[in-house]
């Protein structure tokens, strides 16, 4: 069974420097019905003006992944970190008893375009931490990537709670099969382009959630496309 997330139902919010399109509910949008899927409470899809973005600002106990689309965007944090992450680039930061971070594009001439992901941690005041690692995803053929997970394998960043993360960017009428353990329910998040999950044609921006044990079977219907595919315990 899989249940879809029409990219159109989203909340949205535009600021004119930041328009973001929100899964589940946040900030001034709030949907009673979608606050989230599992430990995933937060899925963003942000752009970001040319040299703008957000001052620095607290979080606690949360997971925070940024996965960008198009552009750069450059992160500061209260424990010292400073980078830049680019399109095949995973970056995660474990809030935990507390940290402070902006985020800002890097870019004076083009925007970036990224998701924010929140996923609720295993446990609460862990130990802050920042982690940022690069995935050849264009040298992966019509495979998922394993990019994120509870113990870290696979050369995946790790995520304090019970989530496989995977990414993928598969070329036309390629089909990417996945099975859901029992005990597992899965989200699948269309960055861009256009695939056949299951025999139903999810566009930029959708989602889809599947209850435990399903059976996945996703086929590339544009040119390209990039997913996200979250497998959690139930």
């Amino acid at each position: 069974m899989m249940t879809i997330r029409p990219a159109n139902d989203r909340g949205h919010a535009n600021f004119g420097w930041l328009d973001s399109h929100h899964t589940f509910s946040f900030g001034e949008y709030f949907d009673e019905a979608n606050m989230g899927f599992g430990p995933l409470r937060v899925i963003n899809d942000d752009v970001i003006a040319p040299s703008r973005g957000f001052d620095m600002h607290p979080h606690r106990d949360m997971e925070i992944i940024t996965y960008v689309l198009d552009g750069s965007l450059a992160h500061r944090d209260s424990l010292g970190n400073g980078s830049v992450i680019t399109p095949g680039e995973v970056q995660i930061m474990s809030a935990g008893t507390g940290i402070r971070h902006s985020e800002y594009n890097a870019s004076d001439k083009d925007p970036v375009r990224l998701l924010q992901i929140w996923i609720l941690p295993e446990a609460k005041r862990l130990a802050p931490r920042y982690d940022q690692r690069a995935f050849a995803l264009d040298q992966t053929g019509d495979k998922l990537t394993l990019v994120g997970s509870n113990d870290g394998r696979d050369g995946s960043v790790v995520i304090h709670a019970p989530v496989d993360m995977y990414a993928a960017r598969p070329s036309k009428d390629s089909a990417v099969r996945h099975t859901l353990a029992a005990g597992r329910t899965g989200w699948l998040q269309v960055a861009t382009g256009q695939l056949d999950v299951n025999g139903q044609v999810l566009n930029t921006g959708d989602g889809v959630a599947f209850a435990t044990g399903a059976d996945i079977s996703i086929r590339t219907v544009s040119d390209s496309a990039e997913f996200l595919l979250f497998d959690m315990a139930a």
